[in-house]
């Protein structure tokens, strides 16, 4: 059980979306490019003395360009030509429209999380919104502007210091509007939603390069996809995020580890816990096994009885203030999950409940591929997040482009290995048969896919969602916002 009950990863997706100014484009350059002729000095001197001061545009010779390019998961690598980091909003749809004028396609960047082989086919130049992550309290502490370039862990601690919570994905390294564009899970979701629940505004560069306001009242249409499927529809440069106040200064974690003999005892244990989605809402466990809770140990404690009595090999707990929690959990800026640059093949599923037979199955599955390919043990990884989702389950299914919110946990096998080596081929099929043996075991369920943790070669109907009309509002509104398909890197739905 060490090996499948160890660690956990961030399901941090791309973000290809943004938002500000206008400029005609004529204003941009003197004669167009074309793709042939893209070079740095010649967007510097082209794109360059429109753009903010702040602004920055280097290519592969520049100081800063491994770092700019880097991803968490090189499985399937963009080609990047040029970067172009933005100093202020008011710059994104200066770049947006100079691009589309001379036919070079254009790919946002956050922090480089996304786990899908579909952003491999993009060749361009990349947004960074690195320097937009100004975050801005509102005077009647119910919400916060945040700039497109924010992510988890200063966003946590900011909000903390202040009072205040917000719901954000459970990575501290991972932004902010990639999970939430498809929804976004995260340890405050019993109590607050996805994160694309708390949205109140997003200002929005659209494909053509013009600038909207989008909420509840303002292009009601694209809200909704935004909600769910938002990576395909625009540039969010901006965006206001109710908050929460801070109901408690400390969290308490209990982090388990057990031998394979008490996988069933655990597995069913679980499945009591979480009992078909009515996890108590102040409980956030992720992965395997590691669980915190909004409050004081013996609260904590009480509901996590039938795990200390399972006798765990070694156990650690404690009680810290929020921040701190993810690196408690293996989750913060520092840890191994957030390290970039290894190759990962990945899969994953959705469950409601944890099939017993078929996490034997998995365990003996993966003693066995251990045992054939060696050279793989130290990166391949099960992993488990099982989340309080009571107040997901309270938004109306129909309201938003996200269609999962009756899958309860969120499983993935995640394997890595050298690229461009045989083994990467053994880890894709690893990571395939996973996925079938978890989906084996709710045969009365059609395979769930969650867009942040999709890895490319899934159906749209499995992460889009089964019902007809949910893809076919999705690419009548992918016609009248984008009608020439800009945004088709991120798990595109045409």
């Amino acid at each position: 059980m060490k090996a499948f009950l160890r660690l956990f990863t961030c399901g941090i997706a791309l973000i290809q979306t943004l938002v500000a100014g206008t400029v005609l484009l004529h204003d941009l350059q003197d004669a167009p490019i074309t793709r042939r002729d893209l070079s740095v000095p010649k967007v510097r001197r082209e794109l360059g003395r429109f753009l903010s001061h702040s602004s920055t545009i280097f290519g592969p010779r520049d100081p800063g360009w491994d770092e700019a390019i880097g991803r968490y998961n090189g499985f399937a690598m963009p080609d990047i030509e040029i970067v172009v980091r933005p100093g202020e909003e008011r710059d994104i749809p200066k770049i947006v429209k100079y691009c589309n004028r001379n036919g070079i396609d254009f790919m946002v960047v956050n922090r480089g999380h996304a786990l899908t082989s579909t952003i491999g086919s993009f060749k361009g130049v990349q947004i960074d919104m690195g320097s937009l992550n100004g975050i801005t309290i509102q005077p009647d502490g119910k919400s916060a502007w945040l700039q497109g370039g924010t992510y988890g862990g200063p966003v946590i601690e900011t909000l903390w210091d202040e009072g205040y919570v917000a719901t954000t994905g459970s990575c501290g390294c991972v932004g902010l509007l990639g999970p939430g564009l498809g929804g976004g899970h995260g340890r405050l979701e019993g109590l607050y939603g996805l994160v694309s629940d708390n949205f109140i505004n997003l200002n929005v560069v659209l494909a053509d390069g013009s600038t909207v306001r989008v909420n509840e009242t303002s292009h009601e249409d694209l809200w909704w996809a935004m909600q769910g499927a938002g990576h395909n529809f625009g540039i969010v440069t901006s965006f206001e995020l109710k908050i929460h106040p801070r109901l408690v200064d400390s969290w308490h974690y209990h982090n388990y580890v057990w031998t394979e003999d008490k996988l069933e005892t655990v597995f069913e244990e679980l499945n009591k816990f979480h009992n078909n989605g009515s996890t108590p809402e102040l409980m956030a466990a992720i992965l395997a096994w590691s669980f915190v809770y909004s409050g004081p140990e013996a609260d904590a404690e009480e509901l996590l009885q039938p795990f200390n009595e399972i006798g765990a090999v070694s156990e650690t707990s404690g009680d810290v203030p929020y921040p701190q929690i993810a690196s408690m959990q293996g989750t913060s800026v520092d840890d191994i999950v957030c390290a970039p640059g290894g190759a990962y093949a990945t899969s994953t599923v959705g469950l409601q409940v944890y099939n017993i037979t078929t996490q034997r199955q998995l365990y003996i599955s993966f003693n066995e591929k251990i045992a054939q390919y060696p050279e793989l043990k130290g990166g391949a990884m099960a992993l488990h997040e099982g989340y309080s989702n009571k107040r997901v389950q309270t938004v109306d299914s129909a309201s938003s482009a996200f269609p999962l919110r009756d899958d309860f946990h969120l499983l993935q096998m995640s394997v890595q290995a050298e690229k461009g080596s045989y083994l990467m081929d053994v880890a894709q099929q690893w990571v395939e048969e996973a996925r079938d043996i978890w989906n084996a075991g709710q045969p009365d369920r059609l395979p769930t896919t969650y867009v942040n943790y999709a890895a490319g070669g899934e159906s749209l109907e499995s992460i889009y969602g089964y019902e007809p009309w949910r893809l076919e509002r999705l690419r009548t509104l992918k016609d009248k916002y984008d009608p020439n398909n800009r945004f088709r890197y991120y798990n595109p739905i045409v």
